[in-house]
């Protein structure tokens, strides 16, 4: 018998062209007409949606013809494409002529074209900017070498304590975020900061009620240590074993040293991109640890089981899921997060709210953007609170 189910939808601007259905492929010439003199000689990439992210990835490689560099993107769907130049990393992407982060490009891809592109500058020719530290006076660091005894390693752990919890005896439900770096503090965030101190504090004084948040930091094996899968570009997974810290070590941890209420009903986890991913893995590998999600542009593409175990397991899922996507990420991701979210609607009794922001793209900026929504819908009683979600 086919489950009854929650679900709320929210499309933010119906004039976003869909364009499932077409089925046409195009070629897309990406050609640099102008960069500084100082990097004439390096190699230079496309890394965007297009590439899985990887900055140096050989088949997009800029090569010499007609005087111009160029690279040919060939057979893509009808589309909106995201990407940056780099010269083989992140830390050597092209910026402003004066030094500042440049926003991704954008390509709406409709028929075969040619696109010129001018490089202003590159990010390391210029001394690193000296970032503020912004957490809050809430954020602590719970340990700066926490051991993960699952993968051999250690990590930062980040810890937000609402305001007044030294002086009270509450207990307080607990979020685990992936990616601590980019949570709490712009000094160490690589990309921009996603303000959930500043965005529970105000929260908190409006009346939501509050929550413990954990912050944990990624590792240089991040793309392999939050996939449970082996992805050819990356490697043999490592999110078993995450997941498996998560629930066996960081939480007993938390739960012992801290006032928590450890109930699945009152433990949420979520993260973006990568982070989707595994939150959303763990919610379906630990449905009784894990009651509440955040799934923010999650990189389903990566994973290839992904859907398969969606399909057997999602009928233990019985809470809330947030689900976010950008319209300018690209449609296959779109699509690929839509399959799940249906999967998941279909099968479980779990309330979703699923948001697809037609300018929202694979960034923290768009992340924080959607945070607060997610987390008043998340901490609010009954479903019908939704209503109150902001753009």
């Amino acid at each position: 018998m086919k489950k009854n189910y929650k679900r709320l939808f929210l499309f933010l601007n119906v004039a976003v062209c869909t364009v499932s259905t077409v089925f046409a492929q195009y070629n897309i010439t990406l050609r640099i007409v102008a960069q500084p003199a100082a990097h004439v000689e390096d190699s230079i990439f496309a890394a965007g949606n297009f590439t899985n992210w990887q900055p140096g990835k050989k088949e997009f490689n800029f090569i010499r013809d007609s005087g111009h560099l160029s690279v040919q993107i060939k057979n893509i769907p009808a589309a909106v494409f995201e990407f940056k130049c780099t010269r083989g990393n992140w830390q050597k992407t092209e910026s402003t002529a004066t030094g500042a982060d440049r926003g991704n490009r954008l390509i709406m891809v409709s028929a075969d074209t040619t696109i010129d592109i001018t490089i202003a500058a590159w990010k390391d020719d210029f001394a690193a900017a000296v970032k503020p530290h912004t957490a809050s006076k809430n954020v602590h660091l719970a340990d700066t070498a926490f051991v993960l005894p699952q993968l051999n390693t250690t990590r930062r752990i980040w810890i937000y304590l609402p305001a007044g919890y030294d002086k009270s005896k509450k207990r307080f439900p607990v979020m685990y975020l992936q990616d601590g770096q980019n949570i709490f503090d712009e000094f160490t965030a690589g990309f921009g900061e996603w303000g959930v101190d500043e965005s529970l504090d105000s929260l908190i004084k409006k009346g939501v009620p509050p929550c413990i948040v954990i912050g944990i930091d990624n590792g240089p094996e991040r793309m392999q240590e939050y996939n449970p899968y082996e992805f050819k570009d990356f490697g043999k997974g490592m999110g078993d074993a995450y997941v498996e810290f998560l629930v066996h070590t960081l939480k007993p941890f938390i739960d012992k040293h801290y006032r928590t209420l450890s109930s699945k009903n009152n433990t949420i986890i979520g993260g973006s991109s990568m982070g989707g991913l595994i939150s959303f893995y763990a919610m379906l590998k630990y449905p009784g640890v894990f009651g509440n999600g955040g799934i923010f542009s999650p990189a389903f593409w990566t994973a290839k089981g992904i859907k398969n175990l969606s399909d057997s397991t999602s009928s233990m899922l019985t809470g809330k899921l947030f689900f976010y996507m950008g319209a300018l990420e690209g449609e296959a991701y779109l699509n690929d997060m839509n399959e799940i979210v249906e999967t998941v609607a279909k099968k479980s009794d779990a309330m979703i709210y699923t948001v697809v922001d037609p300018q929202g793209q694979h960034n923290e900026q768009a992340w924080r953007k959607w945070f607060t929504g997610f987390y008043k819908w998340i901490m609010a009683d009954g479903f019908n609170s939704v209503i109150e979600l902001e753009n």
